[in-house]
């Protein structure tokens, strides 16, 4: 079973994990929390993983770089035409896995803690600017 790629359906308490071998044939379908993720992917072979650009999806890139997996996050924008037929959890993660995969895709870099703190700084910042010199009504 050769993985070529794996694609993460993100969400609140449970995770979807698609991994596609050649010609995108679904080889795994699974459904996770984060801990049972971190410790089925830490059991992986190393493969590339792909993932929608989110803010919970800048700490679990990390980990799984950690655990040697090459991890791309995608704009959502860019995920879309690969879905196929109904939306549902499982569906967008191969649609994930199909995009991690092509060569000319656009990728968000991943943030460290620091980054996004500094982020988040800077957008209360314009929230803040935007507010006092917007004209009242």
């Amino acid at each position: 079973m050769e993985i070529r790629s794996v694609g993460i359906d993100l969400g609140k308490t449970t995770f979807h994990l698609v991994a596609l071998g050649d010609n995108c044939k679904v080889l795994l379908k699974k459904k996770f929390t984060q801990k049972q993720l971190i410790t089925f992917t830490a059991n992986m072979q190393t493969s590339l993983i792909g993932m929608e650009a989110c803010s919970g999806a800048h700490f679990l890139g990390r980990t799984l770089r950690e655990q040697g997996h090459d991890v791309k996050l995608i704009p959502a924008q860019f995920v879309k035409p690969f879905v196929k037929s109904n939306k549902n959890d499982f569906l967008d993660a191969e649609a994930i896995a199909e995009a991690v995969d092509r060569e000319n895709m656009r990728f968000v870099p991943i943030k460290t803690d620091d980054q996004l703190d500094l982020q988040a700084l800077h957008r209360v910042r314009d929230r803040l600017i935007a507010r006092r010199t917007s004209p009242e009504t």
